[in-house]
Formats: structure tokens, sequence, C-alpha cells
């Protein structure tokens, strides 16, 4: 599936120009998603357990991957960590959600909260939000003035290159909905009990912010888009889609490491000879 066109360009963002539906770069429907999913599944668990092989062998020289997610309520963040890293050894990876800053985390730099909950060495992390409701909330909401917005972006280009530097590979995703897609989530979880735990009446008050939130997203973007850590924005309409597109983002990135199964530090024939020559009971 070529994935070239969800990758953001270098220069001004316009997510109006990006589709929040369809299944741009997949030919098949519903069903032949699923199934390429599932095929998916296969090589990332492969991927995936060189990785942590990788990560016992090599120690701190092991090299890790970091998926960052973010959208509006209702894009999906956690329905793609459900699915995607679902697939994956839950031993070896590591899952970082990232709310409103506690009273002791306003004391510190924003990045102070962010960088003890990255993927150690042979792990495959996601952060469920991130560094950049900094620049997102901070900003729609004013609870920073402009000039310190303005460092953070310039910031979080220095961490994620160090970050980048030490060893782990960053890809960066902005599911993107469209307002009447949202709605009609919203209401889905109004109408089922079961799913009020996951609605809040602040969400309708973002809401109304929607051209603010855009644009904010838009400057983050631009931004912030990198080599080192580029953007996509993959639409997140339908569910399927946007599982299958993540999923083969984060099997790129393992592909990428070019991994090779860690040489035994002991000799397999002998311990063979001995596995099959002892008697456990005698």
């Amino acid at each position: 599936m070529d994935l070239s066109s969800l990758r953001v360009q270098p220069g001004p963002v316009d997510l109006g120009s990006h589709p929040t539906s369809g299944s741009p770069g997949f030919d098949g429907d519903k069903a032949a998603g699923k199934e390429a999913l599932g095929v998916l599944a296969d090589e990332l668990a492969d991927l995936q357990e060189r990785l942590v092989a990788t990560g016992r062998s090599h120690g701190a020289a092991a090299p890790s991957v970091l998926l960052v997610l973010q959208g509006m309520d209702t894009s999906g963040k956690g329905g793609t960590v459900r699915k995607v890293f679902g697939l994956l050894d839950p031993q070896g990876v590591r899952v970082a959600s990232f709310g409103a800053p506690t009273h002791d985390e306003l004391t510190h730099d924003f990045l102070w909260r962010v960088a003890p909950r990255l993927p150690g060495p042979g792990q495959v992390g996601v952060f469920d939000r991130s560094h950049y409701e900094d620049v997102l909330v901070a900003r729609v909401r004013s609870l920073a003035d402009p000039d310190e917005i303005e460092r953070r972006y310039g910031a979080i280009n220095d961490f994620e290159a160090g970050v980048r530097a030490g060893g782990t590979r960053i890809v960066k995703v902005l599911l993107h909905i469209s307002p009447d897609e949202q709605k009609d989530r919203l209401l889905q979880r109004l109408d089922d009990p079961a799913k009020h735990w996951k609605f809040s009446p602040v969400d309708i008050d973002d809401r109304a912010l929607w051209a603010d939130y855009q644009r904010a997203y838009e400057v983050a973007l631009e931004r912030t888009n990198s080599d080192a850590a580029p953007w996509y924005v993959v639409p997140a309409g339908a569910k399927w889609y946007r599982n299958l597109v993540v999923a083969q983002l984060l099997r790129d990135e393992l592909r990428a490491l070019d991994l090779t199964w860690p040489s035994a530090s002991f000799d397999p024939d002998e311990q063979r000879r001995r596995l099959v020559e002892q008697d456990p009971l005698a």
C-alpha cells in the first residue's frame, strides 16, 4: 500500500486539502482491508520479536520505535492502540498517555514529563496524545503566551532530533476526522450508557473551537515536520483503514531497522546434546 500521499510535505499545511474519509493508496474494501491487516500482523509479530531479542542481547545499544498519535476527540486514538498494538507482544510495548499536566509537572518544562516515558531499548512505544498537547491545547486555550508557544516548537524539534539520534525511530500520525463524523461518534457515546464514561462535556466545548484547533494543528505540523520525525495525516473516518495504515507505518519503521536474530552466546549443538542425554527423573 502506497502511503506517500499521507505524508506531510515541507511548507504550509492545509488540513482542508487532506481527506478525512476514504482509503487513499488502498484499492480494496473493508473486508480486504481487514484481511490485509491480518497478513501484516504476522510480519509485525516477527519484526517485534527481533526487536525484543535485540534489546535483550544488546542492552542500551538496541534501537526502539515510537509512534505518536494525535487527533481530535473521537478520532480513534484509543481504538488504534487496541487494534494495532494488540497485535504485538505486550512485553515489548510501552503505552503512554498525556492528559492535563499535574501541579508538579507544571513546575517543570513541558518536556520534563515526556522523556521518562519514551520506549526503552528493544521496545515499541506509543504516545496516545503527547507533548503536542502543549502547542495545541495551550495555543487554543491560551494556556501559554505566544512567545512560549513559539519556543516550544523549536524545543520539540530539538528533543525529537535527539531521540532519533539516540536510536529511536519516530513516526507521528494525525488521525483526521470531519466535524460531522465527530458529531456522529459523540452521539453514539451519548446514546449508549456503556460509553458514557468516554464522554465529557468538555468534548462539546472543544468542538466549538474546531477551526482554532485545525489551525493549531496546521501550524504544529508545519513547524515540527522533519525527516527525523515525519508527520502523516491519516483519514480516520473508516476505522479499518485507519488501523491498516498505522499498522503499516509501524511495520515500515521496524523493517527499516533491518534487524537480524542475535547470535547465541552458547554452543547450540553442545546444549542440544546435554538436553537429549539428560534424564531429569534419574
